[in-house]
């Protein structure tokens, strides 16, 4: 804790990324999603593209970079960004929060299928778990998924999360390491801003720009600024202090966070069993990750 600045980064992760899903679905409450999603990432682009130019480290980073860039924008930001914010068009921010935390199980599968790891009982006991908290999420509501726009935003999410981990996997396999991580940053943002933008104005009927409330535009410049650029930052920072293990924790927190403040804040109704099943998807996923080097002080040089 004498260590401010990774104390500091250390909250900006936990809380930020921990808001995002309650404010996307702020944002989309006035705003078409893909909009939301594009101006988002278009924004962010700008905004890594002023420091670059800051720092005068703007530069061509090849076209090969630039392919592996292309595909990890895709993935992780056109379908799963994309989708998620597509998704909270219809479902609730607290469910959206919790069948995105997931996603380390599916990238655990994945990489298990492809032979970047090894299966075992441990692993057997958290996916176990995970899966027997989806059961309870949809034990008593599987009727909602009559409705065709609820269970198109649960199938959105399941598409987003099999974007999130593709693309972790696809940087495992090809053991992609970054040189300049805010450079190739920028063309991901751009090339996914450009990207749903286009989607935005072909696949929306009615723009409505001047139904956009003051409080969605708001949220979507909050998701620019904090959810892209700055929790950014401040994971990076959490990495050069700490294992990623360690960081990894977070990911718990932030599900917790964002549950907490669906209910607070958007009256968002949870009930015991979805509690239940948040505690079975987090410790399904902690089973899974979990070793001896998550509570052991340990600094990176």
């Amino acid at each position: 804790m004498k260590d401010y600045k990774l104390t500091l980064a250390i909250l900006t992760v936990a809380i930020v990324w921990g808001t995002t899903f309650l404010s996307i679905r702020i944002a989309v409450e006035t705003i078409p999603a893909w909009f939301v999603a594009g101006i988002r990432q278009f924004l962010a682009a700008v905004i890594m593209l002023c420091i670059l130019l800051y720092h005068r480290q703007f530069q061509w980073i090849g076209w090969k970079n630039l392919g592996y860039q292309v595909i990890f924008s895709t993935l992780m930001l056109i379908v799963s960004n994309g989708m998620t914010t597509l998704a909270e068009e219809s479902v609730t921010s607290s469910l959206t929060s919790l069948i995105s935390a997931c996603s380390p199980i599916i990238v655990f599968l994945g990489s298990v299928a492809l032979g970047l790891q090894k299966f075992s009982f441990k692993a057997l006991t958290g996916v176990l778990l995970c899966f027997s908290g989806i059961l309870f999420i949809f034990w008593d509501g599987i009727d909602d998924l009559e409705n065709p726009e609820y269970a198109m935003g649960v199938f959105m999410l399941f598409i987003a999360i099999a974007g999130w981990a593709s693309g972790t996997i696809f940087t495992k396999k090809m053991n992609i390491q970054s040189k300049n991580i805010s450079l190739n940053l920028f063309y991901q943002f751009a090339f996914a801003g450009i990207v749903q933008l286009l989607f935005a104005f072909t696949l929306t009927d009615h723009y409505n720009f001047e139904n956009w409330s003051l409080q969605s535009m708001s949220a979507m410049i909050y998701l620019a600024i904090f959810g892209s650029v700055a929790a950014f930052f401040a994971y990076h920072y959490a990495l050069t202090k700490v294992s990623p293990v360690q960081v990894s924790i977070l990911a718990y927190v932030n599900t917790v966070i964002s549950i907490f403040l669906s209910w607070l804040i958007l009256n968002e109704e949870i009930t015991g069993k979805f509690i239940l099943a948040a505690i079975l998807i987090i410790l399904g996923v902690f089973v899974i990750n979990y070793n001896r080097e998550m509570f052991r002080r340990q600094s990176i040089p």
